[in-house]
């Protein structure tokens, strides 16, 4: 990052119309867009919704109903709603406290778990009518699902399969940046990173997206940034796509959050944040001891791909993972996948897309 910003201060000395760092590639209209113009955009119908949960988060929900119309492409034209968790771009308000406040942060992908998305579920369920739906998660997607299904039975009856790509649950063998910061002590983490949002969004971000990685010759050095967590597929990545990537990405999330993967890191074991204290456990999980999560207890038949380059869900936590699995209906590793391959890998739909609609199909019958 620090390279970055040291080419983004030459460009800003030299100035954007000599052309120093390449041609400008032209901006994507979807760098300025939010998700409802994204869709709509491709020719997707588009429905938004507000998600209120029980403890006054507002989410932002987006449904894209049916396919497109009028097209000449084969389209499945399944009912699909996309969720947000609390602290990323789309979910940043509450019904009780500012984003600027330290208590609005106070949370970690436990919450996530516990009200996200059962508020989220909820709200789909009552709106569509139907009785079960089919759940696909990426990365901390599948942790809260993990989380939530083995928790909440009645939830979990809710659901008729689980995709998960890239799975995490535990992450004792994670080669990602989360593994350094395991070893800054939580108070030098609260001094660098402050106790509200981890990796906000802000103007630098964009500028990076539209002045910076637009331009050819830098296409690989953003890349390589946008990627240090969870590791770069060169060969395999649009790289005229990367302005509208690194324009939303980081969405954001907290520094309680981070602290939570740190600690799982440290321990190597899936359970709930440690809040520091027996006493202050006690007031939140009534034992002096966080709680561990039990995914032998989740029923909810359930389909894993995972890639064998990825460095945050590292293949051996996978491999730890998987027979813990009572209800594990499909399982393919991609040796060659890293952890956002399953994303934004230009084979992605062949690998795994395709699959995961046939296996939809197939539940209809």
């Amino acid at each position: 990052m620090w390279l970055l910003l040291t080419m983004a201060s030459l460009i800003s000395v030299l100035g954007t119309t000599h052309g120093f760092f390449g041609k400008l590639n032209p901006r994507s209209p979807e760098v300025t867009m939010n998700i409802s113009q994204m869709i709509t955009y491709w020719g997707y119908p588009n429905e938004e919704y507000n998600v209120v949960t029980e403890d006054g988060y507002i989410l932002e929900v987006n449904r894209i109903p049916y396919g497109k119309n009028n097209s000449g492409n084969t389209d499945a034209g399944y009912d699909v709603w996309l969720g947000n968790s609390r602290g990323n771009t789309w979910a940043r308000r509450n019904l009780y406290y500012s984003p600027d406040s330290v208590e609005f942060w106070a949370f970690s992908f436990d919450e996530m778990a516990k009200y996200d998305l059962p508020a989220t579920i909820d709200f789909i369920v009552k709106k569509t009518g139907q009785k079960q739906l089919h759940y696909v998660g990426h990365s901390q997607g599948t942790t809260i699902g993990f989380i939530a299904f083995s928790t909440n039975p009645s939830l979990a009856k809710r659901i008729k399969t689980f995709y998960a790509l890239a799975p995490v649950a535990t992450v004792k063998y994670t080669e990602s940046l989360i593994n350094k910061l395991r070893f800054v002590p939580e108070f030098l983490f609260k001094i660098i990173f402050g106790n509200k949002m981890f990796l906000p969004h802000n103007f630098f971000d964009q500028f990076l997206a539209t002045e910076v990685c637009s331009r050819q010759t830098l296409n690989l050095l953003c890349s390589n940034a946008l990627f240090i967590i969870c590791g770069f597929d060169s060969k395999n990545f649009n790289v005229s796509r990367l302005d509208v990537y690194v324009s939303h990405n980081p969405a954001g999330t907290s520094v309680q959050n981070m602290l939570h993967w740190t600690q799982a890191v440290k321990s190597g074991e899936f359970q709930a944040y440690d809040w520091g204290s027996p006493v202050q456990n006690r007031m939140h999980y009534n034992q002096s001891q966080p709680p561990y999560y039990n995914v032998t207890a989740m029923t909810v038949p359930i389909a894993v791909w995972n890639g064998g380059k990825d460095l945050l869900a590292d293949p051996q936590d996978v491999g730890l993972l998987l027979p813990k699995l009572p209800n594990l209906t499909y399982h393919k590793e991609i040796p060659f996948y890293n952890h956002l391959d399953f994303i934004w890998a230009m084979d992605a739909p062949q690998e795994v897309y395709n699959e995961i609609v046939s296996m939809i199909s197939e539940d209809k019958k």
